[in-house]
């Protein structure tokens, strides 16, 4: 057995612990997806189907069962594919793309070699365009993890992934 393998079994585990925790709670298909997610760091489809399987209410809701998948990709905090070791979002909000955002994604896509919405191959970087991050003040802006960058410019981008 691959060390993948018992990786991913014992992820399994903590959800079938999760489940059965919130199993027959009104309103628990959100918050074991969110821990779903937080186990696996995204929900592939496998692990969507893992939830549906384990329906979360009683045997007669197939309504619910049939359709906890559809869930995912309604709302944007789901993450369907893996992401990369640091996760950049670039504001493409109202202010930031009258203060050049759009150049900023751009030269970002161009340094790493990756479209906006997808990982760089070697896991490092998710890039990803969002809307207002809520620092307008500081327009144009970005995010790496936790950390704010603003009034960016496009020649500024080579420097600050070199710190990743």
């Amino acid at each position: 057995m691959s060390s993948n393998c018992c990786k991913d079994q014992e992820k399994y585990q903590q959800l079938q612990a999760v489940i059965d925790a919130k199993k027959g709670t009104k309103g628990a298909l959100m918050p074991v997806m969110q821990e779903a997610q937080a186990i696996f760091g995204y929900l592939p489809k496998e692990v969507q189907q893992f939830i549906a399987d384990h329906n979360l209410y009683h045997a007669d809701a197939p309504y619910v069962h049939a359709h906890n998948i559809g869930v995912a990709t309604f709302y944007a905090q789901f993450v369907l594919e893996p992401q990369g070791e640091h996760v950049i979002g670039v504001c493409l909000g109202t202010a930031c793309y009258v203060k050049g955002s759009q150049a900023v994604l751009d030269r970002l896509a161009e340094e790493l070699n990756v479209p906006v919405g997808k990982t760089t191959a070697d896991g490092k970087f998710t890039l990803n365009a969002t809307r207002c991050l809520g620092a307008c003040g500081l327009a144009p802006v970005m995010m790496i993890g936790d950390e704010v960058y603003g009034r960016l410019t496009p020649d500024e981008i080579p420097a600050i992934l070199a710190k990743y």
